[in-house]
């Protein structure tokens, strides 16, 4: 149970309402800042690059699928995706396998 000046306090903060969120720095970022942005391999990855690649050729670890209509999440491991549906197979093919 809080100590009557520690009510106070929540108290007081409560009224105070929430704080001015941290404006944008007045300078602008460093050119090496976006080249290293720009050189990583996830700024190059799309969606549709994604669905048309081999499972053998995906480097992540955990593939994950949602559904729309549902909002049903399934998540499933590269290393289990290759075993159960062949290294050859299309990530769009075997995502709409795991969303029925």
């Amino acid at each position: 149970m809080p100590t009557p000046k520690q009510m106070e306090k929540l108290a007081a903060e409560a009224t105070r309402g929430p704080e001015a969120p941290a404006e944008a720095p007045e300078a602008p970022l460093p050119a090496e800042y976006w080249d290293s942005v720009l050189k990583d391999p996830r700024a190059k990855a799309d969606g549709t690059q994604m669905r048309q690649q081999r499972l053998s050729e995906i480097q992540r670890h955990v593939l994950r699928i949602s559904c729309r209509r549902c909002e049903r999440t399934v998540e499933i491991q590269t290393a289990d995706a290759v075993r159960l549906y062949g290294g050859k197979a299309v990530w769009k093919n075997v995502a709409q396998r795991l969303s029925w």
